[in-house]
């Protein structure tokens, strides 16, 4: 999610940002890792950066860096950034560190070990193992490459055990890899009779399909019958809720239901606003309800303290997809941390910028977010421009989100009393921001919980 860096680092020509600014490469290479890793999406071709460069810059960041950070990265990558893809490729670079005979013993397979943490992450990991190899089926390790390093069979195998028969079960899926794969390459131990009889099965291919709401929705059953007694027996959880959304108005599923749920546990949700702009997307007869949910998850939330300024960028490259696959963009991203910055701070002032600069009104949730989207043309990038006119009169902390990328410098120097967050949210690369400023990457809704941490430490 986040990667710290207040060293004014100098700039030069070589060190340009896409659109002409002056800009930095972090000195440390575990920064630059951090800042590649925690909001990339590999593999995917982003507005400034393809998909191949993004993983090839992870892995020559990996390589410079010291295994031990290359661990802490992906840990934190995967627990708390709750990333997927890009833990299993810092394990799967790790495994090939040119200085792994320097690192503490067991440090790879320790890694797999913790970033590994649903069953179908085992299979992926060997699918980025052997990506460069791979053809087709697995055949069980035979014509795929390189053969797994003691380390790795090892961290996959301790990983293994992680699972019950639910678990694997529900992530037994006919792909490339398959989990029977990884368990005749591996051969995990099992601990006691149950966990010998679910390897048995796996390695016959005899699994009882688990008995999901998928299976129920798959099986044949009636979506309208499944949905409404999943909802009524509370047996859907709150994220499958919201995704779910369209495939419940399609089915025809009792609106009322539906919107009873979306509010019956939103306070205690914790979702990110991101969540709640996402969905209705796709279920605008529900945006009201969507709207109150959202609001209400964040009034139960700690508050900042002080008088808050938020600067959104709302220029053309925010208008670029988060991912290839993605429906929604990163301006999207952008106004959902923006809504959930005004949702948690005592006092809270919100602007937009792209060309020029203008103050939004006082608004919360989707109003707050239309407002925002709305508030001039997406064109240019002036950054210094828009941080100069918003550190004008006197604030206690400065939030600006945008991808980075300006067509002019940050000069401004700024009160060294108040607290300066510079929030990626897209996979861009290099930075604006040094100097005065503390860079976060994402749109993790942990971020506020980091900045509030950040913000407690300095007052103590």
């Amino acid at each position: 999610m986040a990667q710290l860096n207040k060293t004014p680092v100098p700039t030069g020509p070589d060190t340009l940002t896409h659109e002409g600014a002056p800009a930095y490469t972090p000195r440390k290479q575990a920064n630059l890792l951090k800042r590649l890793v925690n909001c990339c999406m590999l593999w995917e071709d982003t507005f400034y950066v393809d998909g191949k460069s993004i993983a090839q810059a992870i892995k020559e960041a990996v390589h410079a860096a010291t295994p031990e950070e290359v661990s802490a990265i992906a840990i934190y990558a995967r627990s708390q950034g709750k990333l997927r893809h890009a833990p299993l490729y810092l394990a799967r670079e790790l495994a090939r560190h040119p200085n792994l005979k320097h690192a503490p013993t067991g440090i790879v397979s320790e890694t797999i070990f913790q970033v590994i943490q649903r069953a179908d992450e085992l299979a992926e990991f060997l699918a980025i193992y052997w990506a460069e190899t791979v053809k087709g089926r697995s055949k069980h390790n035979k014509g795929l490459g390189e053969p797994l390093s003691n380390q790795v069979k090892k961290g996959l195998r301790k990983a293994f055990l992680k699972f019950d028969a639910y678990q694997i079960s529900k992530y037994n899926r006919d792909k490339a890899i398959t989990l029977r794969d990884v368990l005749f390459l591996v051969h995990p131990e099992p601990t006691n009779e149950a966990q010998a009889a679910l390897f048995k099965s796996l390695a016959a291919d005899t699994l009882t399909p688990p008995n999901t709401w998928e299976v129920r929705l798959s099986g044949g059953e009636d979506k309208k019958a499944v949905f409404e007694d999943l909802l009524r027996t509370n047996k859907l959880g709150y994220m499958a809720l919201l995704r779910n959304l369209r495939n419940m108005t399609e089915a025809k599923v009792d609106p009322k239901l539906v919107k009873a749920k979306i509010l019956e546990s939103a306070g205690k949700s914790r979702v990110l606003p991101f969540r709640f702009i996402a969905a209705a997307k796709h279920a605008v007869q529900f945006e009201r309800e969507l709207d109150q949910a959202m609001i209400a998850s964040m009034a139960e939330m700690p508050k900042l303290n002080g008088l808050w300024r938020v600067l959104v960028d709302v220029s053309g490259s925010m208008d670029a997809p988060l991912s290839g696959k993605s429906e929604l963009q990163r301006i999207d991203a952008a106004c959902a941390l923006a809504a959930l910055v005004a949702g948690v701070t005592e006092n809270c002032e919100v602007f937009a910028f792209s060309d020029n600069t203008a103050r939004i009104p006082p608004r919360q949730g989707m109003a707050l977010i239309d407002a925002i989207k709305n508030s001039m043309n997406h064109s240019g990038t002036y950054l210094g421009k828009a941080v100069t006119e918003v550190t004008a009169t006197p604030y206690n902390g400065l939030i600006v989100i945008t991808d980075e990328q300006s067509h002019d410098r940050v000069t401004t120097r700024l009160n060294p009393a108040t607290s300066n967050y510079m929030i990626n949210v897209g996979t861009d690369k290099p930075t604006v921001a040094f100097g005065d400023w503390t860079s976060l990457t994402g749109f993790s809704e942990s971020i506020v919980d980091f900045i509030r941490e950040l913000q407690n430490e300095e007052a103590d």
